[in-house]
C-alpha cells in the first residue's frame, strides 16, 4: 500500500513540475534583446499600407527568426539555423562597385550579432544558389525597403515571388524625383 501512495505522489510531482514548465515557458516564448531593451515593445514597421510605429512585429510577417552572424554584403546575411539568405527584390552593389561599401555598412549595422525576422518567399523559397529569399525584418524595419529608400540597393524582381516588384518603394523614389 505503501509503494502505491509514493508511486501516485511521484506521478503527482511529475505531473506539477511539467504543468509549471508548460506555463512558465509560455511567458517567456518571444523575449529577445529588443523587448528587454525596448519595455513598450514599440517598433517601426514598413509595409505597403502602413509607414509608422506599431505595438509588435506580428507573426504574419515572418515565418522564421534567428541571429545573424555574418554579413556577407549589402543583399546577403547568414542566419544561426537558417543558413544564408539573399534579401529578396533587390540588388546591392558587389565588391568592387560603387555603394558596396555604403551597402554592406548599412546592413552591418542594421542586422550583424541581432535577431532578424525573415518573411521567407513563398512563391520561391531558395535561389538557384540555395540561398534563402526572403525579406529580412530588424526592430520591425523591413531592411529590403529602407536599402531601396536610401538608393544603396535597385530594385530586382525575379519571378515567380509572391512580393510586388520594388517591394512598395517604387513609388517613394519616383515622388522624390518629381520633387526636385
Amino acid at each position: 500500500m505503501k509503494k502505491k501512495k509514493d508511486f501516485k505522489r511521484i506521478i503527482f510531482i511529475l505531473f506539477l513540475v511539467l504543468t509549471l514548465f508548460s506555463v512558465f515557458g509560455k511567458l517567456f516564448v518571444g523575449v529577445d534583446e529588443n523587448t528587454m531593451d525596448n519595455p513598450n515593445n514599440e517598433r517601426k514597421y514598413i509595409n505597403n499600407s502602413y509607414n509608422g510605429t506599431i505595438n509588435n512585429l506580428s507573426k504574419a510577417n515572418y515565418e522564421i527568426s534567428g541571429l545573424c552572424n555574418k554579413v556577407v554584403d549589402g543583399d546577403t546575411i547568414d542566419v544561426v539555423g537558417v543558413g544564408r539568405v539573399r534579401l529578396v527584390g533587390i540588388d546591392a552593389p558587389e565588391r568592387g562597385e560603387e555603394g558596396y561599401e555604403e551597402a554592406s555598412n548599412y546592413v552591418k549595422n542594421m542586422c550583424f550579432g541581432k535577431t532578424v525576422y525573415l518573411d521567407i518567399d513563398n512563391a520561391e523559397p531558395k535561389d538557384r544558389y540555395g540561398r534563402t529569399l526572403a525579406i529580412v525584418y530588424v526592430d520591425g524595419i523591413n531592411v529590403n525597403q529602407e536599402l531601396l529608400k536610401l538608393a544603396y540597393a535597385k530594385v530586382l524582381h525575379i519571378p515567380p515571388s509572391e512580393f510586388e516588384k520594388g517591394l512598395g518603394i517604387v513609388w517613394f523614389r519616383e515622388t522624390l524625383k518629381t520633387q526636385h
